[in-house]
């Protein structure tokens, strides 16, 4: 079952600090997470064909159609700054 070093290396890996005391806490709950995962283990699903979905999935994205997009105008209506038909936006690149 979880450590204290596995804890830590969970909370480094997630780019967090913890307390001792949240270190306890969070160790108990990774305890029971990884109890009941080993209880998944334990079932036989080799009868079971493997899925991405719940359900059966067909193409779900509409179809790929002409039609009119934006004008220039009402694109750039409103911009917080344009220039020449452009967006104006801070420098990133020094």
């Amino acid at each position: 079952m979880p450590t204290e070093v596995d804890v830590k290396y969970v909370a480094h890996l997630a780019r967090i600090s913890l307390t001792a005391e949240e270190e306890q806490k969070f160790g108990a709950q990774l305890k029971n997470i990884l109890g009941y995962i080993e209880k998944l283990n334990q079932l036989d699903v080799s009868h079971i064909e493997p899925t991405a979905h719940a359900v059966p999935l067909v193409n779900v994205f509409r179809k790929d159609e002409v039609r009119p997009s934006l004008s220039n105008e009402d694109a750039l209506r409103n911009a917080p700054a344009k220039a020449n038909g452009l967006f104006v936006v801070p420098k990133i690149v020094e």
